[in-house]
């Protein structure tokens, strides 16, 4: 029942003298209800993981698997939603045509994109927000709008980096209500990059990641 599962994967960016190792030999899985924080400083490589499990960067060493999950990229970006730590609307688009763009580019046709969109606002709170123009969102506006934007496939998997790393402490909490609630109510597993001991303590399972190593406990692991 494991949906994302890394088996000694690793990352290097660029070449020979210039290589840096960003996940050095990582094994760890996720499974279905999951709620995970990865905590780690700066460069720990907490992001890079992130992206190995969401299938937005290939492995350079050992695999990653969706075992749960359909083998083929389009179809698995149905069951995985990223949420970003900075701006990732389109400023031109309104909230509901952001919204809506999950589905879209996955081909929901535009009145199925529609009903997603708006059951998605309706659930984290935007939904007064759907004309508005994202460049006119505050921050915390604007990261749930985003977040509405991951749920409007009902994914499996949500894989958020840093979600509230460019937020006031007031509005980080709020952003965070809204996550958690969000994929309760759609049943996703979770997984959180985080600085914030905060935001890792209303997460279940705590990982870590020490230059570029994850450490997660034995009795947390998933292989």
């Amino acid at each position: 029942m494991t949906l994302v599962r890394c088996v000694d994967a690793s990352r290097t960016f660029g070449q020979g003298d210039q290589a840096v190792v960003a996940v050095h030999g990582c094994t760890c899985g996720v499974e279905p209800g999951a709620r995970i924080a990865i905590t780690g400083s700066s460069g720990s490589g907490k992001s890079t993981l992130l992206h190995l499990m969401a299938g937005l960067e290939a492995p350079t060493g050992g695999v990653v698997e969706w075992p749960e999950l359909s083998d083929r990229a389009v179809e698995r970006s149905r069951d995985i939603a990223v949420v970003f730590q900075g701006p990732s609307l389109l400023p031109a688009l309104t909230v509901e045509e952001n919204v809506a763009l999950a589905a879209v580019l996955t081909g929901t046709g535009e009145s199925e994109a529609d009903r997603r969109a708006a059951a998605a606002m309706e659930t984290v709170g935007v939904a007064a927000l759907a004309g508005q123009l994202a460049d006119t969102l505050s921050g915390g506006q604007a990261q749930r709008v985003a977040i509405a934007r991951a749920i409007t496939l009902r994914p499996r998997l949500v894989l958020a980096d840093e979600p509230t790393g460019q937020l006031d402490a007031e509005t980080g909490e709020h952003v965070l209500e809204v996550l958690l609630a969000a994929v309760h109510e759609t049943g996703a597993a979770l997984v959180v990059t985080t600085h914030d001991p905060v935001v890792a303590g209303r997460l279940g399972e705590h990982w870590r990641m020490d230059d570029g190593r994850l450490v997660v406990p034995a009795r947390e692991g998933v292989l």
